[in-house]
């Protein structure tokens, strides 16, 4: 067929010259600000997309809650469907941003077993229970594309799967949840406690009105268990996480951190040792002069380590409607292309199965504080506690304890750096300096990263 014979302004098949008269059909479940965003795109890039992928794309329904609702004017009421099942039956792309298990995983695996492929932002849903979609897609033939899962817009699923898939990754660092960036960084730069910066985060629409799953890690611990499953050829399920989120940081913490030398941030780090992997989220001090501790608002960045390229670094917006809206148009046009040209998109790579190590297993830097009595020997007994459980000190910075309702006289505040530790040693040696009669409290016990 030539230009001439087809369809006036039907898009082109790249390989032949031919032209493709029957769009592809797309699905999308959820409208809330991502997917606007998505069928914004849709709409706005229509041509755009139809010349990249060699098909226009019909968006053929919107699968939400309630029709009645009031939505921005970009969205076709006539679109608009409670009956998600019978809606995924009929597409060839299903794009998935509900978010949750169910019924997303019911709606993604019947989507799949008639004959669609699917693009996810779920990242809870990849973290509990991925591989049953990968294999249910393997099986059919189809594709699962889930950029938008981690880091919004920020590139980082695609090369970690594909662009790094012949070096071996060692470690991967990241600040992937921008709402607790977005917290830290205020009650750095101006001093806020903590539940201040989560209700302008709130104001803002970085938080959510039950800012939990930020505040305490869970968003991160999702996105840390796909890094390291992509990573490292290995199943990772959220359950492998260990996590720790921000709640018990204080400003004092974060103007300790400061004077010391570092900022604290709430990193995702997943490592890949001799005998296997460990995959953690917690509050952390950075170093001053690490490329994430200049990571400012609700941004996100990611680092990677690998064995032939080195570091390298992905940064930008990590969340908000029309950045993730962004990652899910790639993956469709990916998708679809794949319908159009042939093909098949990359399947699960869990050949490795490594084994997922324990958090007690995990060695860092520490920075412990603690109020002691102001007295000779003091500093030579904290120092026996440490050497007693195999904890070696790097540095130790003393000053008078700030005076407040339990009192300053007579106490001295320490800041204790220690060498590469283990969780395990670490935890012994703060329940020791905890029973010492000379320690008044430990005030905080925070991870050095980056160093």
């Amino acid at each position: 067929m030539t230009a001439a014979d087809g369809q006036a302004g039907a898009p082109t098949d790249e390989r032949t010259g031919d032209h493709r008269t029957t769009p592809l059909r797309v699905a999308l479940l959820g409208c809330g600000v991502v997917g606007t965003e998505v069928v914004r795109l849709l709409t706005t890039q229509a041509d755009d997309l139809a010349a990249r992928t060699g098909a226009r794309l019909e968006l053929v329904g919107i699968a939400v809650r309630d029709t009645a609702t009031p939505r921005d004017a970009v969205v076709d009421a006539e679109l608009l469907t409670t009956d998600a099942e019978e809606l995924v039956t009929r597409a060839d792309v299903v794009i998935e941003v509900v978010g949750g298990i169910e019924p997303a995983r019911s709606l993604l695996l019947r989507a799949i077993e008639h004959g669609a492929s699917v693009v996810t932002a779920n990242k809870a849903l990849l973290a509990q229970d991925g591989p049953t979609l990968y294999a249910a897609a393997d099986a059919a033939g189809v594709d699962v594309y889930f950029e938008a899962a981690v880091a919004g817009a920020i590139p980082i699923v695609r090369p970690v799967r594909e662009s790094l898939a012949g070096d071996r990754v060692r470690r991967v660092l990241g600040i992937v949840n921008g709402t607790t960036n977005y917290v830290l960084d205020r009650m750095t730069s101006e001093g806020l406690d903590l539940d201040q910066a989560v209700k302008e985060a709130q104001a803002l629409g970085y938080a959510e009105a039950d800012p939990t799953a930020d505040v305490e890690g869970f968003d991160a611990a999702a996105k840390a268990a796909i890094l390291a499953s992509l990573a490292f050829h290995t199943r990772v399920s959220i359950d492998d996480v260990d996590r720790e989120g921000i709640s018990a940081i204080t400003v004092d913490d974060v103007a300790w951190a400061e004077r010391t030398g570092y900022v604290i941030k709430l990193l995702a780090i997943a490592e890949r040792r001799d005998e296997g992997v460990q995959v953690r989220v917690h509050p952390a001090l950075v170093p001053l002069a690490h490329p994430l501790a200049g990571v400012r608002g609700a941004f996100n960045a990611v680092f990677v380590e690998a064995e032939a390229a080195g570091e390298l670094m992905f940064y930008g917006r990590g969340a908000g409607g029309a950045p993730t809206a962004s990652a899910v148009l790639g993956d469709v046009v990916s998708a679809a292309r794949h319908r159009v040209l042939g093909g098949k998109g990359p399947v699960e790579s869990s050949y490795a199965d490594l084994p997922v190590l324990p958090a007690s297993s995990a060695r860092t830097r520490y920075q412990v504080r603690l109020d002691v009595q102001d007295r000779p020997g003091v500093l030579a007994q904290v120092a026996a506690l440490l050497a007693d459980h195999g904890v070696s000190i790097e540095a130790v910075r003393q000053a008078p304890a700030p005076l407040g309702p339990d009192g300053g006289d007579g106490l001295a505040r320490l800041i204790i750096t220690t060498h590469e530790a283990s969780e395990e040693s670490l935890a012994a040696t703060v329940a020791a300096i905890t029973g010492h009669e000379a320690v008044r409290r430990v005030l905080s016990v925070l991870r050095v990263e980056g160093v």
